[in-house]
């Protein structure tokens, strides 16, 4: 039976206040095993909105040994999109009118059939069914491009979830994600282990694509978990670092990684964030082989151990470096830690921030009614 829930979690970094005046509006989340179903509505909806923003979060996925399908929202950092009624916009369309942000967002193009945004809007009006109004979006990134931290899922879930609340969130949670899906496919591949929690929220495990099938994990209320995420002046794209992977695995290291992820799964679950952090460490198949392409990644690790982190490794394809503990202090201290290890030992200059787990995932922001 599927638990329908509104987090009461709030946000640990606030949102920019000039992205808006009010605070943002959590959609309503539900565990779900997603059946197959046909997507497209039987009616074309009417707009509620003449005008709305929404925000999606960053996402860290793979998390050690769950590669392709475990990944996790965190708070504060994340892209927003604007999203209008346009008359000027042919009707059943979509035009991107600006892209906004980090500097290297100048690199996205601003042609909707190849830009993350614009492929996952798309995917949502064809399966609304929108035929009558034209649409305008633009993209503010709040996230780097290849960072690890799911830039291009957090811009498709915000796109996908703004024409979706436009014509009153006809759509649920399957049908966001597989139209994410689509948008992911094109940029970096067909995994979910970021777009799902970017639209989701919290934890997310993907125990299928065919047909998709997600689990979300609950982390316990009341437990601390703040991630320390170390980004050097470093790109690492997807579709390089996807290369880098072996072609084949052995049986020790398949059912090494197994158990591993196992127990992680069980860490989230119980909210034991020891045992989070050594299985999240753990990876003996992807981590191994993309750490020599991020100057300095392995010193880096080290250095968050040694300032006792729980455990630590690449969040997603990288270059980013996550870092797992349960006091913001300290994670200051370990973030301190990593940004050192990166300039001394891989001659990068980096960042470093601390964030909680996002509980709620994409959401509205501000609204214009009609």
């Amino acid at each position: 039976m599927a638990i329908c829930h509104q987090s009461p979690f709030k946000l640990f970094t606030t949102i920019p206040s000039s992205s808006s005046s009010s605070k943002p509006k959590p959609l309503l989340r539900c565990n779900l095993s997603l059946p197959s179903r046909p997507s497209l509505t039987s009616t074309e909806p009417e707009p509620v909105y003449t005008s709305v923003k929404t925000f999606a979060p960053a996402t860290v996925a793979n998390l050690g040994p769950g590669f392709d399908f475990l990944g996790c929202a965190v708070d504060g950092l994340g892209d927003f999109v604007s999203l209008t009624l346009d008359p000027q916009v042919s009707p059943g369309e979509i035009s991107i009118s600006e892209i906004s942000g980090d500097h290297n967002s100048k690199k996205l193009s601003k042609n909707p059939l190849w830009n993350c945004a614009g492929i996952a809007a798309i995917e949502v009006m064809k399966m609304l069914g929108v035929r009558s109004v034209g649409l305008s979006l633009t993209l503010e990134k709040g996230l780097p491009l290849g960072s690890g931290l799911g830039s291009s899922a957090a811009s498709a879930a915000a796109a996908a979830v703004a024409v979706n609340e436009i014509f009153g969130g006809k759509l649920g949670i399957d049908e966001l994600v597989i139209a994410g899906l689509k948008s992911e496919e094109k940029v970096s591949g067909y995994h979910a282990d970021n777009i799902a929690p970017a639209i989701m929220g919290g934890f997310v495990l993907i125990r299928s694509y065919d047909p998709l099938d997600l689990i979300p994990l609950i982390f316990p209320d009341g437990k601390e978990l703040f991630f320390v995420l170390a980004t050097p002046e470093f790109e690492a794209p997807t579709k390089k670092m996807r290369a880098a992977l072996p072609a084949e695995v052995g049986m020790a290291h398949h059912v090494w990684n197994s158990s591993q992820a196992g127990a992680l799964v069980a860490a989230v679950l119980q909210g034991d964030l020891p045992g989070l952090g050594r299985a999240l460490s753990s990876d003996k198949i992807v981590e191994p082989r993309r750490a020599p392409l991020i100057p300095g990644m392995d010193a880096v690790k080290k250095a968050a151990i040694e300032a006792r982190a729980f455990g630590c490794t690449i969040s997603g394809a990288g270059p980013t470096a996550v870092a797992v503990t349960d006091d913001l202090e300290r994670g200051k201290a370990i973030g301190e830690r990593m940004v050192a290890a990166f300039l001394k030992e891989g001659k990068l200059k980096a960042a470093a921030s601390v964030s909680r787990l996002d509980r709620v995932g994409a959401r509205l922001v501000s609204t214009i009614p009609r």
